[in-house]
C-alpha cells in the first residue's frame, strides 16, 4: 500500500525510512485496535500490553529500516526493465533522459525521443539522428507503430506544445497499454498534483494503471459482507415487491438480460420486471425513457426508488458485479458504442457496479459519452472512500427519486 516495493522508494536513506515508518505506525495502528476490540470476546492477545505494542512498534521499525538499507547496500536488486519514450527534443527531455539513464540500475531504458512540431528543439548535435545518446524518431511516423515496435511502457511528454488528441489515441488504443506521463507547466500544477519526481524534474501521470490486489480484495470482500447482509436486512422489501408485482403483472417476477462486463464478457443481470410482458416484442432493443409507456404504474415505484434492482444482490454474490462501477450495458448498445464513442472499451477493465459516479452525478438524459467521462473519472481514481461516497450519495437519490433510470 505504501509502495516500499517501487524503485523510488530506495533512492536515499531517508526515503526508506519515510516510508517503513510510515507502514509500521498503521500496521501497528490497526493491531492496537483489533487488540482492544477483541478484549470483549476473550480472545488470547487481546491481554497484550500497551508497552509491548510500544516496543514492537520501535523494534520493527529498526529491524526493517536497517535490513533494508543493508539490501540495498550489499545486496542486488534485479528491477523489471521499463523501457521509456520521451516526446519532445528539448534541453529538459535531454536532462530528463540523462536522469533516466543514471537510474538505469532501477530498469530504466531510454528507447529514443520523437519530436514536435513547433515545440523547442535542442542544438543538433554532430549525428541529427541522436540525442543525448539516444535515438530521434521520425516526427512523420505513428506514435502507437513506435509504441508498439519498441515495446515501449512508459511515454513522458516533455513538450509543452498541446498534443492531446495524440495523446488520447495512444492511451486509448485497444491494443497498447502504456504509462503516459507529463512534465508539468505551472497550469498542469495548479489543476494537478505531482506523482513522481526523477531527479528534481517532476512528472504528473494522466494514465493510471488497474487497482492494486489489495484493493480489489478488499473491495471483493467488503461486495461480500454488504450483500450478504443486505439480503437479510431488505428481505421484507423483496418479498413485497415480488409480490406487488405477482399480483399487478403475474409472472414472472424476476427476469434476466443479458449484460457486458469486465473484459467484454457477458453475464445475466437480474432485475425485478418493471414493463409489460414481451415489452421489447415489436420494437427490439431500446433504451428506457423517462416516460416510458410501457413501465406500468407499479414498476414506476419500483424504479423510482431503485428497488427493482435490488436482485442484482445475486449478482455481487456471483461475482459478476460490484456495488460500485460502471453500470452494464446490453451488448447490442455496446457493439454501437465501442465503434460511436472513442475510449468506449476503456470502462470494460473495472468491475461493473450496481451504482456508479454516472448514477449519482448525471440524469436520466445524460449521454453514454458524458457518462463514460464520468466512469474514467472513476476508475483512475476510484478509493474505498470514495465507493462510500457514492453508495451514500446513491442513498440520497433513492430517497428522493431524482434521475430514476
Amino acid at each position: 500500500v505504501f509502495e516500499l516495493y517501487e524503485p523510488e522508494r530506495t533512492e536515499n536513506a531517508w526515503a526508506v525510512a519515510r516510508a517503513v515508518l510510515t507502514a509500521v505506525f498503521v500496521g501497528t495502528l490497526l493491531f492496537a485496535a483489533t487488540s482492544f476490540f477483541a478484549v470483549s470476546a476473550s480472545i488470547a492477545f487481546s491481554r497484550i500490553s500497551r508497552l509491548s505494542i510500544l516496543l514492537s512498534f520501535v523494534t520493527v521499525s529498526v529491524l526493517l529500516i536497517g535490513w533494508r538499507l543493508l539490501f540495498l547496500r550489499f545486496g542486488a536488486i534485479s528491477w523489471p526493465e521499463q523501457r521509456v519514450l520521451l516526446m519532445g527534443t528539448s534541453g529538459l527531455a535531454c536532462e530528463l533522459a540523462e536522469e533516466l539513464d543514471r537510474r538505469s540500475k532501477w530498469g530504466y531504458r531510454v528507447v529514443g525521443f520523437v519530436p514536435v512540431e513547433g515545440a523547442p528543439t535542442l542544438a543538433a548535435e554532430p549525428d541529427p539522428t541522436t540525442l543525448c545518446g539516444h535515438r530521434i524518431f521520425s516526427a512523420d511516423t505513428d506514435l502507437t507503430r513506435i509504441v508498439s515496435d519498441n515495446s515501449v511502457d512508459r511515454l513522458i511528454v516533455v513538450s509543452p506544445v498541446a498534443i492531446r488528441e495524440l495523446v488520447e489515441e495512444l492511451v486509448l488504443h485497444e491494443e497498447i497499454n502504456v504509462t503516459v506521463d507529463v512534465v508539468p507547466e505551472l497550469y498542469e500544477v495548479f489543476i494537478g498534483s505531482v506523482d513522481s519526481m526523477v531527479g528534481d524534474i517532476p512528472l504528473m501521470q494522466i494514465t493510471r494503471a488497474g487497482s492494486p490486489a489489495w484493493f480489489s480484495t478488499a473491495k471483493r470482500l467488503v461486495d461480500l459482507a454488504g450483500a450478504i447482509v443486505l439480503l437479510v436486512v431488505l428481505s421484507p422489501v423483496l418479498l413485497l415487491a415480488a409480490l406487488a408485482i405477482l399480483l399487478t403483472m403475474r409472472t414472472p417476477i424476476v427476469f434476466r438480460q443479458e449484460r457486458t462486463g469486465r473484459d467484454l464478457r457477458p453475464f445475466n443481470v437480474y432485475k425485478f420486471r418493471t414493463m409489460v410482458r414481451d415489452a421489447e416484442k415489436l420494437s427490439g432493443p431500446v433504451l428506457a425513457e423517462e416516460d416510458d409507456p410501457r413501465i406500468t404504474p407499479v414498476g414506476r415505484f419500483l424504479r423510482r426508488y431503485r428497488i427493482d434492482e435490488l436482485p442484482q444482490l445475486v449478482n455481487i454474490l456471483k461475482g459478476d458485479m460490484s456495488f460500485v462501477g460502471p453500470r452494464p450495458e446490453r451488448p447490442y448498445f455496446v457493439e454501437q458504442y465501442l465503434t460511436e464513442i472513442p475510449g468506449y472499451r476503456e470502462r470494460f477493465r473495472a468491475q461493473p457496479g450496481v451504482t456508479g459516479l454516472a448514477q449519482v452525478m448525471g440524469n436520466y438524459a445524460t449521454t453514454p459519452g458524458r457518462k463514460l467521462k464520468y466512469d474514467l473519472i472513476y476508475m483512475y481514481h476510484q478509493t474505498l472512500a470514495m465507493d462510500v461516497q457514492i453508495v451514500l450519495e446513491t442513498l440520497r437519490v433513492v430517497l428522493t427519486g431524482r434521475g430514476a433510470r
